[in-house]
C-alpha cells in the first residue's frame, strides 16, 4: 500500500514521486505544473497544461519538496512555492471531496444520518461508511464498515460531510456502490493521506456530535 492509500498492484499509471524517490500510482500522488511566471501550481484534478510533477499525498513530503528546492530541481529552473503549500492542497481536496458526495447524493447514491445509514448497512446497499473525524469514539464505534478495502471515510470533519448533505454537520454517512464512489473513495485517500490519517476504519474522535440540520 503507498502514501495516499492506493495498491501497489493497481493497473492505474505510475509516476516519481520527487521527494520520496519512489513510483506510485497517479491516483495517490498530486500533480503540479510550473505556470508561466515560475510558480509551483497544484493540480488537483490533473487537467492543467505542461510538464507535471508529482509528490505522494503526504503532507511531511509536500512539504519536503517546497522546503528543500525539490521542485526546482526537478523542473531544471527557478520556481516560487506558494506559502502553506500543503495547506492549499489540503482545502483542495476537501472541497473535492465534499463536492463528488453532493454528487452523488444528488444522484440517489449517498444517504447521512445514523438511521439511513444502518439502513444502507443493514440491507447491503451501502458499499461506503463515512464517519466525521471529530465525532464521538462511541457514536462511530456504533456502525461498522462494509467488508473490502476502502469501504470507510474518517477523514472529513463533521462540517466538511454536513455541507455535502447541505447540513451544518453530519456524523454518519454511506454510499453506493459505482463509478462515482469509486472517485470519492481514491480522492478521500488522497485527502487523508494529507491530513496524516490512517486508512482501514474508525480510529476514534473528538467530542461527541449529532446530524443537524441547516435551519
Amino acid at each position: 500500500m503507498t502514501r495516499g492509500g492506493r495498491d501497489k498492484e493497481s493497473d492505474d499509471p505510475e509516476r516519481r514521486c520527487i521527494a520520496s524517490g519512489e513510483r506510485a500510482p497517479k491516483a495517490g500522488l498530486v500533480r503540479f505544473v510550473i505556470g508561466p511566471d515560475g510558480a509551483v501550481v497544484p493540480d488537483v484534478l490533473g487537467r492543467l497544461p505542461g510538464r507535471g510533477l508529482y509528490v505522494a499525498a503526504d503532507r511531511a513530503l509536500i512539504d519536503r519538496a517546497a522546503g528543500k528546492g525539490l521542485f526546482a530541481r526537478a523542473a531544471r529552473r527557478a520556481v516560487t512555492v506558494p506559502e502553506g503549500l500543503s495547506a492549499l492542497i489540503e482545502a483542495q481536496l476537501a472541497r473535492r471531496v465534499t463536492d463528488l458526495i453532493a454528487m452523488a447524493r444528488k444522484a440517489g447514491a449517498a444517504v447521512a444520518g445514523l438511521e439511513k445509514v444502518k439502513e444502507w448497512l443493514q440491507d447491503g446497499t451501502a458499499a461506503v461508511l463515512i464517519q466525521a473525524s471529530d465525532g464521538s469514539v462511541r457514536g462511530r464505534s456504533a456502525l461498522r464498515p462494509p467488508d473490502g478495502e476502502g469501504a470507510f471515510i474518517g477523514c472529513l470533519t463533521a462540517g466538511e460531510l454536513g455541507l455535502s448533505f447541505g447540513r451544518d454537520r453530519a456524523i454518519h454517512g454511506a454510499l453506493a456502490a459505482g463509478g462515482l464512489t469509486t472517485r470519492i473513495v481514491e480522492e478521500a485517500a488522497r485527502l487523508a493521506g494529507v491530513r496524516g490519517i490512517a486508512p482501514g476504519g474508525p480510529d476514534g474522535g473528538g467530542p461527541a456530535g449529532k446530524d443537524t440540520k441547516t435551519t
